[in-house]
């Protein structure tokens, strides 16, 4: 994408600011964030910050593009308030989609969840049957069904991007996100720090890690190819926590036992394995997954090596 008007909803939180920041090199990116989960501290001084809710009137949405990422992203945030996750996520969606279309934008990529094909340690292909198991769910389901309308009445193109298990560490943007950070970055800030992470169960649960750096190039893709319908973004690869607690343990020189604990989530709705079938995304585009899982827990313990290295400097 080169010399574009975009919006991105969620654009100062995790993955939106990664991809605000990531797109203003070239392009007139505005971010739209209500400080939720965002802020505005992870976007470069090349973005153009708005707070704003997606349900607000009159979004700056004379855009040529809109990422729609912003969204209440758990099954916790849902329960806590089914209604306010229904308008967030799928009255906040149709109101940023519509006010676009009325202003002539004609492209949308936009945030679902690999949350909906449930336990599979196979990989999970976009045309396999789906079902809603939490509220959160539910309203990444029905964005798809008005992003399916928005396509077939309106003549709009609308990605809709099935993300597997996002990460990039506390020292990137996902500090903001504390508690609802991916797993990968509160282990690795819990035994760098000496404290003993905790797991839910018993540590075998396995989960698509795919790097930020990856899911950034795949939204760019998307909307610079006007894709249009579903597609995963994963990289077809699946780990458990079990392992990721042995490797951050070998990269961060420590050597801390994990603290499993019963799982608070109830079982018939906990998503116990992940896996992507990326097959659609790189045989129709160029997309395809960069960052191993090796050396994504490099580059999010990183950040705790460096800081060790400038204290003993400083103490020298």
């Amino acid at each position: 994408m080169n010399g574009k008007r975009v919006l991105v909803t969620g654009g100062a939180g995790f993955i939106g600011s990664n991809l605000a920041n990531h797109l203003a090199e070239s392009n007139d990116v505005i971010a739209l964030d209500n400080g939720y989960l965002g802020t505005e501290e992870n976007l470069n001084n090349k973005v153009e910050f708005v707070e704003a809710s997606v349900l607000d009137d009159d979004l700056p949405t004379n855009v040529d593009v809109v990422f729609h990422l912003a969204a209440l992203s758990s099954y916790a945030m849902h329960e806590a308030n089914p209604q306010q996750g229904a308008r967030v996520n799928v009255k906040g969606f149709v109101n940023v989609v519509e006010q676009a279309r009325n202003q002539g934008c004609e492209t949308v990529v936009y945030a679902s969840t690999s949350s909906i094909y449930g336990n599979r340690t196979e990989p999970s292909p976009e045309d396999m049957d789906v079902q809603a198991n939490t509220g959160y769910e539910a309203s990444k389901l029905a964005r798809e069904r008005y992003a399916e309308y928005y396509s077939n009445f309106h003549d709009m193109t609308c990605a809709g991007m099935r993300f597997f298990s996002v990460f990039q560490g506390y020292g990137g943007s996902e500090a903001h996100k504390g508690e609802y950070a991916n797993v990968i970055a509160q282990f690795a800030d819990s035994l760098a720090t000496g404290e003993t992470p905790v797991l839910y169960g018993d540590g075998t649960q396995t989960r698509d890690f795919t790097h930020v750096q990856d899911i950034v190039r795949g939204l760019e893709i998307a909307a610079d190819e006007r894709l249009d319908g579903i597609y995963n973004l994963g990289t077809g690869e699946s780990y458990s926590f079990n392992t990721i607690i042995e490797l951050l343990n070998d990269e961060l020189g420590t050597d801390i036992e994990p603290d499993h604990v019963e799982n608070p989530i109830p079982e018939d709705v906990y998503v116990h394995d992940t896996m992507a079938d990326i097959t659609k995304m790189t045989t129709e585009t160029s997309w395809e997954p960069q960052i191993t899982f090796e050396e994504g827990i490099r580059l999010v313990t990183n950040e705790y090596r460096n800081e060790s290295l400038e204290s003993t400097i400083k103490r020298w």
